[in-house]
């Protein structure tokens, strides 16, 4: 058995959309009573959960891949061996700077 595959098996359970030049990446969580509700770009944009999907798949979101759960599309970062760099350990901020 392959020995890097164990590593593998994250990227493969998602669809890794390839990011155009110059994307934005995702710098905060916009959260509501616990739950992320939308992202924070790099470039001060603000998207909600559904969008910001959309623009992934379309590689304007750099460093995410798109996983399902329960029907539900999300976001999640690209298994990369850093911690530094996952959704969940960036920063949050309240949702009142979200339109």
């Amino acid at each position: 058995m392959d020995m890097n595959m164990g590593s593998e098996l994250p990227k493969m359970a998602m669809e890794i959309p390839v990011a155009g030049a110059g994307a934005p990446t995702i710098t905060a969580l916009v959260k509501e009573g616990g739950r992320v509700t939308g992202y924070q770009l790099s470039n001060g944009q603000m998207v909600g959960m559904d969008e910001a999907v959309g623009l992934a798949r379309q590689g304007g979101i750099g460093g995410v891949g798109i996983s399902s759960r329960d029907g539900s599309e999300y976001l999640k970062s690209i298994p990369d061996g850093s911690e530094g760099n996952n959704l969940g350990n960036l920063p949050s901020i309240s949702p009142n700077n979200f339109s």
